[in-house]
């Protein structure tokens, strides 16, 4: 959507707000702007209110719009915002600079919420264990239904108001960047650091610069998922915590009775018994400060983060995700996500 098709200026009659109205029949909601500055909203409700109450077309539109109105602060995560706006069931919502200008408009017809992040998606592998499907193409470009794998991530993480992504790509690198480009057919902002030599699951982000938010998602670029982001970042910052790590549960089943002692005495006897084990899923949020523990053009993973912000006394969680997920390395796991992606709602 076009700013001018959807902003007016205060001073202006109220035709003018009819006239934008009717050009776009689909607009609900106009901004008004006074000084470059949001100040209020104006509606086909707002109109025929001021007008039962005795204003004319000839009326300004400071007289008719709603100055009470719904906004969000560009870089800010406010929960009970974001949930009136779910409630009241809003479509078209601005997103405000600290200064009251306007930083881009939301369309809650197209976006589940708004995330204050910066994601960077690992794009650099080889992918040996998918030869010869990854001779010519890069793993993430493999088509799961009908497109790649990391397009699913991309939509994902769109869908969740995150619009600024870096891609590190290593392996057949211009496939991928002649595909994304710059992003903007998402609507979004697609960067890429480009990896000279291996640098491990997270390495290569300590080459970004142009950071917007104050946390950092990582992810796998080999993933199909349709994890609750949201649901995630709030666990981070509801338990005011450093890092987390989504987890997938992993159950072994032992074939035998087991014996539980204390000595060699027998103090239960469980049959068959099923552990469950949370296995790391390749998805990290972390605050954008912890970047400075990443050693330049050094092999670091993931992993090798979380253990430093531990030893550091630091508070690192898990997230168990409840949703679908996988991992698709091998050939066996490439035909099940072209046989699940057709079932699957991201």
């Amino acid at each position: 959507m076009i700013k001018a098709d959807i902003i007016i200026e205060e001073s202006n009659f109220l035709t003018e707000a009819l006239k934008k109205l009717d050009k776009n029949p689909t607009m609900q909601t106009l901004l008004v702007e006074q000084n470059r500055k949001i100040i209020g909203t104006i509606t086909d409700g707002d109109i025929r209110r001021g007008l039962l109450n005795g204003l004319t077309k000839e009326s300004r539109v400071s007289e008719f719009m709603f100055s009470e109105f719904t906004y969000l602060i560009n870089g800010k995560y406010e929960q009970d915002k974001i949930n009136l706006i779910k409630q009241k069931k809003l479509k078209i919502v601005p997103e405000l600079n600290e200064d009251g200008t306007l930083c881009r408009i939301i369309n809650f017809n197209e976006v589940k919420t708004i995330l204050p992040i910066d994601a960077v998606i690992m794009a650099g592998g080889i992918g040996s264990r998918l030869m010869p499907l990854t001779e010519h193409t890069p793993k993430p470009m493999l088509k799961i239904g009908e497109k790649p794998i990391m397009e699913y991530n991309i939509d994902l993480l769109k869908s969740y108001g995150i619009t600024n992504l870096t891609l590190s790509v290593k392996y057949l690198a211009e496939k991928i960047s002649s595909y994304y480009g710059d992003g903007k057919t998402k609507g979004i902002k697609i960067s890429y650091v480009h990896e000279k030599e291996p640098l491990g699951t997270i390495g290569a982000i300590k080459q970004i610069q142009d950071f917007q938010n104050d946390y950092v998602l990582v992810m796998n670029s080999d993933l199909l998922t349709n994890i609750n982001l949201e649901s995630m970042f709030s666990d981070l910052i509801s338990n005011d915590s450093d890092m987390i790590v989504a987890t997938t549960d992993y159950k072994v089943q032992i074939p035998y009775g087991v014996v539980e002692s204390d000595g060699n005495k027998i103090i239960a006897l469980k049959e068959k018994p099923t552990y469950t084990y949370y296995s790391n899923a390749g998805i990290y949020i972390f605050k954008r400060k912890y970047v400075d523990l990443i050693p330049s053009d050094t092999f670091f993973n993931a992993t090798d983060l979380l253990e430093k912000l531990i030893d550091k006394n630091k508070k690192v969680l898990h997230y168990q995700i409840n949703n679908y997920w996988l991992d698709i390395g091998k050939h066996a796991d490439f035909e099940r996500a072209n046989n699940d992606v057709a079932n699957l709602t991201f």
